[in-house]
């Protein structure tokens, strides 16, 4: 699964009529609804709100609206790019200001999911993988070059900690950890980055 690489906000304009999509990252469909209730604050003289939200590590939880529009032809689309480009803990939200010319059911279909995808497009995607977090400690003279060198090989840092000794907390993929001993399985130059740890799913890399 993937989502979002950063919030944002993308315009289309079919027939004199404005679509405006704006897309957030979100965890729970709380989350999700409070998004929507900002949009509809932020442009409330719009006519309609439309809206999709996919949450879950496996995008199992699954929701939209059409907000006024016909049935079918404006949340159904719009839910369907994001399953399409495997999207999840993420919200669309697309706001219409009517242009005065009528667009049809296939009309308003290919806006409103046009207006999500040229929105994803906008901000970008990231892979969504699960990770552990696993520890390792050295003394301060390899503390510089061990940190250099977890990042250039990719992996996130997530905390360092300094006391008698420095201590890294590294998001490490679950393919690169031996699930027997919670031990890093790919060494950097200047030391492994060893420990046990817990898995995070949906952790981004």
């Amino acid at each position: 699964m993937r989502t979002i690489k950063r919030p944002g906000e993308h315009e289309l304009e079919v027939k004199k009529s404005r679509f405006l999509c704006a897309l957030a990252r979100v965890t729970t469909e709380a989350e999700a609804r409070e998004f929507i209730q900002q949009r509809r604050r932020l442009h409330h003289d719009a006519r309609h709100h439309c809206s999709a939200f996919v949450l879950g590590d496996s995008g199992e939880f699954q929701k939209s609206s059409d907000d006024g529009e016909p049935a079918g032809t404006a949340g159904v689309p719009m839910l369907e790019v994001l399953r399409r480009n495997e999207i999840t803990n993420a919200v669309a939200v697309v706001t219409r200001y009517f242009g005065g010319m009528l667009l049809g059911a296939g009309g308003l279909v290919r806006a409103y999911g046009g207006a999500v995808s040229a929105a994803l497009d906008h901000v970008g995607l990231l892979e969504r993988r699960p990770v552990r977090t696993v520890t390792t400690t050295v003394d301060y003279l390899l503390a510089g070059r061990l940190d250099n060198d977890l990042r250039s090989a990719g992996y996130q840092v997530a905390d360092t900690d300094y006391q008698a000794e420095v201590r890294f907390r590294i998001n490490v993929p679950e393919s690169e950890v031996d699930t027997s001993t919670g031990t890093g399985t790919r060494t950097a130059s200047t030391g492994n980055p060893t420990g046990t740890g817990t898995a995070r799913a949906g952790q981004y890399r």
